[in-house]
């Protein structure tokens, strides 16, 4: 592709910034932000806003677009992670955080036990503090489901990434209908709970493939969805085949909130977790 369109460019590092990234090395914390060079950082962390990984840096899958690193022999769980990141959301007095994983297909419970860990870590601290949990598909596991809607999350987020034909290129150990019935599951389980869902854009999809996903969506009675810009990370990585441009990302936006979801962003800027807080601002936990 051709450079970077306009509305691609990115704010530099301020000092808040700058400050947010120092504590989060002093508490030895790992974030999505970093770890998969999202182009927001500066922009979040200058609002103090921070989406935490958890369960390692390093992932059991091969997804063609992320750039966290990949081995199907990632280490073991830290059980003290839970508690720096406890400590960390203690110290930038955040009132509403995301927890996201990288996928741990070698663990029994895929990793569920430590997002639940991590939740009442910082409830401890503050049990009015809002959490939104970005998690793996856990492979279908009905258990590792309830046991992360048993610990009472505020949002439930599960990004679908991309449209049902390019699984097999993008995403080819996910699975398109087990990501949707999880979501699925998930409101059957908690029928109050708030859930939400991600698209890339720009892997060569049709639009008309968008709003079939957005149509599939509201069908399992997803509640948020975000739509943004594809952005490879290195040459190495699937290659953007499309700069979406902001008239389209609006047109998206207009379809989603006509199909009758509750929030929508859409731009080229947008990430699953971007302005999460604000993104959820009047909804209630049902």
């Amino acid at each position: 592709m051709e450079r970077l369109p306009s509305w691609l460019k990115q704010s530099l590092p301020d000092i808040k910034s700058r400050s947010v990234s120092h504590n989060l090395n002093k508490f030895r914390v790992d974030t999505v932000c970093r770890q998969a060079k999202c182009p927001n950082i500066n922009d979040c962390f200058s609002h103090n806003q921070v989406t935490f990984m958890i369960l390692g840096n390093v992932c059991t899958r091969h997804c063609k677009f992320c750039n966290v690193e990949k081995n199907n022999a990632p280490s073991g769980i830290d059980y003290e992670e839970p508690v720096r990141i406890a400590e960390a959301v203690r110290f930038l007095k955040l009132k509403y955080a995301v927890i996201t994983s990288v996928t741990r297909d070698d663990l029994s419970d895929g990793g569920s036990g430590q997002f639940v860990n991590v939740i009442e870590a910082i409830r401890r601290i503050d049990q009015y503090i809002k959490l939104e949990l970005l998690i793996p598909d856990f492979e279908g596991n009905l258990e590792s489901l309830k046991t992360v809607i048993g610990s009472k999350p505020f949002v439930l987020a599960h990004n679908l990434e991309t449209v049902k034909s390019l699984y097999s290129a993008v995403r080819p150990e996910a699975d398109y209908g087990r990501s949707l019935n999880l979501l699925k599951m998930a409101r059957e389980l908690d029928n109050g709970l708030i859930t939400k869902s991600s698209l890339m854009l720009g892997f060569g999809e049709s639009e008309n493939e968008v709003i079939v996903v957005l149509k599939d969506l509201r069908k399992v009675h997803c509640d948020i969805v975000t739509l943004g810009q594809y952005l490879a990370p290195s040459l190495k990585h699937y290659p953007v085949k499309e700069y979406i441009s902001p008239v389209q990302f609006q047109r998206y936006a207009d379809i989603a909130k006509l199909l009758g979801f509750k929030k929508v962003l859409s731009g080229p800027k947008v990430r699953s977790s971007f302005r999460a807080e604000d993104l959820t601002g009047e909804l209630k936990y049902a």
